[in-house]
C-alpha cells in the first residue's frame, strides 16, 4: 500500500511539474518582467480596456487594448530579439492575445505575466496614470 501511495504521488508530482512548465514557458514572473524592463529593450503592452487603466498602468506600458488587437496587431513588435510581454488584470486576456498574435505567426518571443496586474501590484510594482489621464500640460497651469 504505501509503494502504491508513493507511485500515485510521484505520478502527480510529475503531471503538476510538466503542466507548469508548459505553461512557464509563456509566462514571466513579475520580479523576472520587472528585471527585463529594467535592463531595457523590453516591451510591455497593456492589453486592458480603457477603463481598467485609470486604476494604474506600469511604468513605460503601451496601451493596445484586447478589444483593438485586430486593427492594431500591428503594433507588437515583431523583432525576435525584443522582448514583449504582455500584461491584463489577471493573465486570461494576456495569454489569449499571446495565442492570437502567434497564430499571426512570426510572435514566439512574446510572453505574459503571471497573474498579471493583481499580481505586479501585490508584489509592490510601480503603478502610474495612463498617458491618457494626465491633463495636457497647458491645462496645469
Amino acid at each position: 500500500m504505501i509503494s502504491f501511495l508513493r507511485f500515485w504521488l510521484g505520478l502527480t508530482l510529475l503531471a503538476a511539474t510538466t503542466v507548469a512548465g508548459a505553461q512557464g514557458a509563456d509566462a514571466v514572473t513579475v520580479q523576472e518582467a520587472q528585471a527585463l524592463l529594467a535592463q531595457g529593450g523590453a516591451v510591455l503592452i497593456d492589453v486592458r480596456e480603457p477603463k481598467e487603466h485609470l486604476s494604474g498602468v506600469a511604468p513605460g506600458a503601451r496601451l493596445l487594448p484586447m478589444s483593438q488587437l485586430e486593427s492594431r496587431w500591428r503594433e507588437v513588435p515583431s523583432d525576435p530579439a525584443t522582448p514583449v510581454l504582455l500584461i491584463c488584470r489577471t493573465q486570461n486576456r494576456s495569454q489569449a492575445v499571446l495565442n492570437q498574435l502567434r497564430a499571426k505567426g512570426g510572435y514566439a518571443h512574446l510572453r505574459y505575466v503571471q497573474g498579471g496586474m493583481n499580481e505586479w501590484a501585490m508584489q509592490g510594482g510601480p503603478l502610474v496614470a495612463p498617458a491618457s489621464a494626465v491633463p495636457p500640460a497647458s491645462a496645469a497651469r
